[in-house]
Formats: C-alpha cells, sequence, structure tokens
C-alpha cells in the first residue's frame, strides 16, 4: 500500500501560511482534530495540504477517505476500508476490520465531507479513535463532529493580501492577469506566500488595485468565490464584475448596503457565475449534479444530453465551465475524469429539483451505470480486464448511487438485482467481497419477479460467500438458487449454482464431489456455449482437485489449455490461477527457476487486480520453492508475510489441508535450516511487512538464469500424457452463440 493516496495539487496553493502551522501544530496534539468553515472556504486544499505536510510523523503514511459522494450511511465503514487500501474478503463487520487493521498503526486518517453522514460518521471514528492509540482523524466539514477530545479548527476566509493574490494567480492561469494586485513593478504572482513581499493594507499598490480589493472584500475572502470570479475575468473586467455583485448585493439586502452571512455571499456567488453561465451551460450544471464522485465524458454525454443539450456539443459546453472553475479535470488510471465541486453540485441539485426533471436525471445516471457495468462484466472476458479494473475503481461511487437508486424504488427491484449480480468481477475479481455481499444481501431481500436477475443475484451471493468462508450463507443462496432454476427451467443458472457448491467442496477437501459438481456444471456450460472467465476458472479448480489428489499430469494439462485460451482471449485473472498450478507442478520436479518465473506473473496479477486470495496463494507457493533453492531466512519472510494477507481473507487457507500443504512443508524445511528461534524472527519480520513491500520483494526476487521461459512454447510441457486433459467440460467450449460470452446471462 502506498504511504498516501492523497491527490496531487493542481495548481499552486496560495497563502494559509498562519492556518496551515497552526492546523499543522494542533495535529501534534490532538488526536482527533476537525476543520470547519462555510461551504467555498478552503477547508479540504487546507487540510489535504497540512496532511502531507506531516506525513513524515506517521509511519503508516496518510490516507484519504472522500465521503460526499455517499449517500448511504451504512457505506461509511466501507468507504473507509477502500481508503485504506484493504481488501477484506471475510464476512466480518467492515467496523471490525477496520479497527483490528488500525491498531496497532500510526497513522493519519482524513476524512472529508462528512457533514451529511455525522450520525454514522462519529459513532465510527470514536470507536476507531479509542481502539487505535496510534491513529489520528483529521476530519473537514461544516460542523464539528461532537466526538470527546476533538479540536475544532475554525477556518475564516481569507486575509485581504492572500485574497488578491490568489484572485491574481487565478486570473493568471485562466488567461486574464488582472493590473493593480502586486507591488508597483513586480510580476503577478511572483510572490511566495507568507512573503514580506505579498501586498498588504499598507502597501502602495498600481493604479486598479482598490477595486481589486473591493471585489475581494465584498465576496468575503472566500477562496471558491474569488476563483469563480477569476474564471470570468476573461469576459468581465473588474469594475463590471463589481457592479453586477452590487446589483445582488442590494436585491438581498433591501436595497440598502448591508452585510451578508457569508454562506450567503457565496451562494450569491455561485448564483452571479449561474446567471452569467449561457442556457446550455446552466442546464448542464443542473444535470451534472446527479454524478457521485468523478464522472467521464461518454456519461456526461449520455446522461445529460437531450434535444436543447446535444451530445455533440456537450464537451463545449463542459469545457466552459471548466473555464469558469464550476468543474475541475483530473487524471485518473481510467483516463481523463471530471468533477463538480460540492457546493457547486448542491446548488445544480436545486436548480434541477426546481426543473422538476431530478428523477429521469437520476434514472438516467443509472442506466448509463447499468450499461457501464454490463460493458465491464463482458470485457472481463477480453485484454482489457485491467482497464476494466481502473473503470470499476473510478465508477464505484457512481455505481454506487445507481445501487441506491434501485433498491429505492420498488418497482426497480429486479434492476437491483441484476446490477449487483453483473457486479460479480468487481466483488470476486477486484478484492471487494464484503461490500458486493452488502449489495447482493440487499438485492435478494427483494422480491422482483424477475426470475432470471434474482437468479444470478443468489449465484453471485453464493460465490462470495464460498470465497468468505461462509459455508452456511453460501449453501442458502446456492441451494435457493439451483431449485429455482430447475423450476424455472434456467439451466445456466443451475448451471452457475452446481459449479459454486463444487467450489465450495473444493475449500471443504472434498475433493471427489468437487470434481463432480464442477465437471458436471462444466459439461453444461459447453452445451449451452458458455465460455468466460467463470468457465475457465471451473476448469482450473477442477485441476486443482486432481493436482491434490495427486493426478498432477491431468491437472497441468487442463492448466496449459486453460492457459492457451488466455491467451487467445487476452484473458489475465483466471490465467493467473492456472500458472500456480503450473508453477507448483514445476516445484515438484526441481524445475525451482520455471515455477518462480509463473510465480511472478501469478503474483503481478493478482496485485493489479486487488485479488487477495490468490496473490496469497501465490507468496506461500513461492516461499516453498524459496525454501527448495535454499534461501531458508527469505523463506521464512514470505511465510510471515501471507500471514496478515490471511487474516483479511478468512479462514487462512479456508482450514483446508490440502490447500495448506505447501505451508506446511515449506515452515517444516525453514524451521528445520534455521532453528525455530531464527525462523521465529524471520517470520516476524515477514508480518510486519506492507503487503506492497512483500509485492516488490517477491517481484524483485532472484530468478535462476537456467530456467527456461515457461510461456516459451517450444519449452517442455511436463506431464503432458493422450487424454490426460480429458474431464467433463474441460475442452474448449463453443463461443456463446449470443456473443455475450454468457457472463450477463444466468
Amino acid at each position: 500500500m502506498r504511504r498516501s493516496n492523497l491527490p496531487a495539487e493542481l495548481n499552486r496553493f496560495v497563502g494559509r501560511t498562519a492556518e496551515q502551522a497552526a492546523l499543522t501544530a494542533l495535529l501534534g496534539t490532538s488526536r482527533l482534530v476537525t476543520v470547519v468553515g462555510v461551504g467555498g472556504v478552503g477547508k479540504t486544499r487546507l487540510a489535504l495540504r497540512a496532511a502531507a505536510g506531516a506525513q513524515k510523523r506517521y509511519g503508516e503514511g496518510v490516507r484519504l477517505a472522500e465521503l460526499a459522494p455517499l449517500r448511504d450511511p451504512e457505506l461509511v465503514a466501507y468507504a473507509l476500508v477502500e481508503a485504506l487500501g484493504l481488501t477484506d474478503h471475510t464476512p466480518r463487520p467492515p467496523r471490525e476490520v477496520l479497527v483490528e487493521h488500525l491498531a496497532e498503526r500510526r497513522m493519519l486518517l482524513v476524512v472529508d465531507g462528512f457533514e451529511h453522514l455525522v450520525e454514522s460518521c462519529a459513532p465510527l471514528v470514536r470507536e476507531l479513535l479509542a481502539h487505535a492509540p496510534g491513529l489520528t482523524v483529521l476530519a473537514v466539514g461544516r460542523r464539528p463532529l461532537r466526538v470527546a477530545g476533538e479540536a475544532v479548527f475554525a477556518l475564516a476566509p481569507m486575509g485581504e493580501a492572500d485574497a488578491v493574490t490568489l484572485l491574481a494567480e487565478r486570473a493568471a492561469e485562466a488567461g486574464a492577469p488582472v493590473t493593480g494586485t502586486t507591488p508597483a513593478g513586480a510580476p503577478v504572482g511572483s510572490a511566495d506566500p507568507g512573503s514580506p513581499d505579498l501586498p498588504d493594507a499598507g502597501t502602495a499598490l498600481e493604479p486598479g488595485a482598490e477595486a481589486v480589493r473591493e471585489l475581494c472584500r465584498r465576496l468575503d475572502g472566500i477562496p471558491l468565490a474569488l476563483e469563480l470570479a477569476a474564471g470570468r475575468l476573461p469576459l468581465l473586467s473588474v469594475e463590471q464584475m463589481l457592479h453586477r455583485l452590487d446589483d445582488r448585493f442590494r436585491l438581498l439586502t433591501d436595497g440598502e448596503r448591508g452585510v451578508l452571512p457569508r454562506h450567503q455571499t457565496l451562494r450569491t456567488a455561485i448564483g452571479w457565475s449561474h446567471e452569467l453561465c449561457t442556457p446550455e451551460e446552466r442546464l448542464l450544471w443542473a444535470r451534472l449534479s446527479v454524478f457521485a464522485g468523478p464522472f467521464d465524458l461518454e456519461a456526461v454525454e449520455y446522461v445529460c444530453g437531450s434535444r436543447e443539450l446535444p451530445p455533440e456539443r456537450v464537451l463545449d459546453h463542459l469545457g466552459g465551465l471548466i473555464a469558469q472553475s464550476l468543474v475541475s479535470r483530473e487524471d485518473t488510471p481510467a483516463g481523463p475524469a471530471y468533477r463538480l465541486l460540492d457546493t457547486v453540485a448542491a446548488y445544480g441539485a436545486e436548480w434541477l429539483a426546481a426543473l422538476g426533471d431530478t428523477e429521469r436525471m437520476r434514472r438516467r445516471h443509472r442506466d448509463w451505470y447499468m450499461g457501464l457495468a454490463t460493458w465491464c462484466e463482458l470485457e472481463w472476458f477480453s485484454p482489457r480486464q485491467p482497464e476494466v479494473a481502473a473503470r470499476t475503481d473510478a465508477a464505484l461511487p457512481n455505481l454506487r448511487a445507481a445501487l441506491d437508486l434501485c433498491l429505492e424504488l420498488p418497482e426497480d427491484a429486479h434492476l437491483a438485482q441484476h446490477l449487483a449480480g453483473t457486479l460479480w468481477f468487481a466483488w470476486v475479481g477486484c478484492g471487494r467481497l464484503s461490500e458486493g455481499r452488502h449489495w447482493l444481501e440487499r438485492a435478494v431481500a427483494l422480491e422482483s419477479g424477475h426470475e432470471e436477475a434474482r437468479l444470478k443475484a443468489l449465484w453471485v451471493l453464493g460465490y462470495v460467500s464460498v470465497l468468505q468462508g461462509d459455508g452456511t450463507a453460501a449453501v442458502a443462496a446456492l441451494h435457493e438458487c439451483g431449485e429455482r432454476a430447475r423450476s424455472s427451467r434456467n439451466a445456466l443458472a443451475e448451471a452457475y449454482a452446481t459449479h459454486r457448491m463444487g467450489c465450495l467442496a473444493l475449500l471443504s477437501d472434498d475433493l471427489p464431489r468437487a470434481e463432480s459438481l464442477i465437471g458436471r456444471a462444466l459439461d453444461s456450460y459447453r452445451e449451452l456455449g458458455e465460455l468466460n472467465s467463470n468457465v475457465l476458472m471451473g476448469q482450473v479448480e477442477v485441476a486443482m482437485a486432481r493436482a491434490f489428489r495427486g493426478d498432477l499430469a491431468g491437472a497441468v494439462a487442463i492448466c496449459r489449455e486453460v492457459r492457451e485460451v488466455c491467451e487467445e482471449r487476452g484473458e489475465l485473472w483466471t490465467r493467473a490461477y492456472a500458472l500456480y498450478v503450473l508453477a507448483y507442478s514445476a516445484w515438484t520436479r526441481d524445475a525451482y527457476g520455471e515455477a518462480r518465473e509463473l510465480l511472478t506473473e501469478c503474483v503481478s496479477i493478482h496485485h493489479t487486480f486487488r485479488d487477495l486470495v490468490g496473490l496469497v496463494l501465490a507468496i506461500e507457493l513461492l516461499a516453498l520453492v524459496t525454501v527448495s533453492e535454499g534461501d531458508a531466512a527469505e523463506a521464512a519472510v514470505l511465510q510471515g508475510a501471507a500471514v496478515p494477507v490471511w487474516d483479511t481473507v478468512g479462514i487462512r487457507l479456508f482450514g483446508s489441508e490440502a490447500f495448506d500443504g505447501p505451508r506446511a512443508l515449506c515452515e517444516q524445511r525453514a524451521e528445520e535450516a534455521l532453528g525455530a528461534e531464527a525462523f521465529g524472527v524471520a517470520v516476524q519480520e515477514g508480518r510486519r511487512l506492507p503487503l506492497d513491500a512483500v509485492v516488490e520483494r517477491a517481484l524483485a526476487a532472484r530468478r535462476d538464469p537456467a530456467a527456461g521461459d515457461p510461456a516459451d512454447a517450444a519449452a517442455p510441457r511436463p506431464f503432458r500424457t493422450a487424454g490426460s486433459a480429458r474431464v467433463p467440460g474441460t475442452r474448449k467450449p463453443a463461443g456463446s452463440p449470443t456473443g455475450k460470452g454468457g457472463e450477463a446471462a444466468g
């Protein structure tokens, strides 16, 4: 895990020198500091700046949890789990996971935008602070949490000198430098915040300075209001802006020059910016308010496009909003993304409600993200798997909002079931089992009247529960799915239920039953033309059962075939599990270099997808390879590193003696070579390593130069025997006649 997930600053931080120093000092004396202030006053920017500056104090670094996009109070703990980079596969409540993870860590957790969730956020923060003495929380919101020990840092608007400098810098960025904002002869923006060269109330300025100062005063020194004003300077002079503001302020103070409350000043500045937008920009602004968190251009074009706002013109209008500092642009692993500031979004939501268009736009938003989820599910079985993982991660706040709407409307229960089931690859393949189960259980609790959607949600719920080690919940979901599938003659859903019952048997060491059930499911998949990651994973699971029963030749033949299909389709996730079996086979014939090469690829793929189940299995087998190569100390470190990973996965090695074989043998050999005391020291060293460091260590380990490339088609393929690859359903199934790969069905 990286030491910080704080976003990079997109422009220069201006002013606030004294406030930053005071906040940093407060973090040194208080374990809970809450930055409060009116909207747009710069709370988040200052908090992130202070957090970045204080990072060296915290051994485990700084993590940011953004709560503003959440609507469901139950998701607060899940959002913190996500922010901490945890991948918990257990059925434990996320609060328990957080407490356990933070208990012995020294970390700064920044919780931003909690005010609408304070009733659920405050008790959680209180619990975390009580159980994690090394934790410091920096909260950012419009009101305090009201938790014992809280130090409230009230952030006032900018002083005049800082306000003038901010306005000047942002105006220059917008291509409209203003005159009169610096001492005579000094270029705009040349002074460093806190420098004695910055203008103050007694500094002689160039002509025009008084108008700039008056604008900053009229905007109360509120950074967001100043940035919005700067975004308008390419079109209006400072004097014109003052005149327009004065008109609005007189209206709001009964025609007399009075002082508005600061929150009203900001609303007035936003409203004035709204008036200066074109009708199309205003409409786009209102419609963008339905997004939660970042969004991409394609989503905007679909959700917001209409006859009044043609999709082909959306980019131009979006550019206009960006130029006015109403929308921000950011780069993400999934590509460019856009975001409305919370205060700006709230104003847009009011306008959307006034237009009577909120419900329709929320439905369009839901429809887009249902379509995105369907596309991602289909493209998961393709060379675009890493892109799918990145897009799903970026879209998670909006996918949550779509699920919320589906669950909110009784007539959309089937859509909730469909969407929660369609996202199986995000829950299972990208390390979100716990959150997936949250949505799946809520969805299947509803009677939708749409059997196909319910069946899919049931088998996915069963699959998630199997991987969480919750056999009781898994059997209940899969039994219901199988019974209902037979009643409705849905052969595909029945095959998935049978497959996952076989997976449960595999993890329970009932190997003959596992091979029988999964083989039966594979036969059905083949007859139905189903080919996707789930089908290939079923073949790997059969191979695992065979390997554990001593038929390595049969296991290797199956996994080589799976690897070939994966290479043809560009599939990585299932490929990694096939490589695990092939690496085990290579180890049994002392081909340690080949085994290490296979496992290195395994580790890299699983870490990319945050699949901790596959990752920890690969690390433990890599430890066995390492001790077999003669490095008992490094093997012990790797074994130790696997322990905390298993703690987040669930029951170690699923409680399975078969899966435990490599670990037990490695422990025996390493302890014999090192002695009990040295072995224990090395294990403890591994337990203290963060996951990213473990992965880096595994990927950087030496490779036997004499070993051939296991991906080379000319390399020898061990244990290939005539007919050994044939178990029920293990030959390549035909492509789905629907062209959908089958994952959208069932």
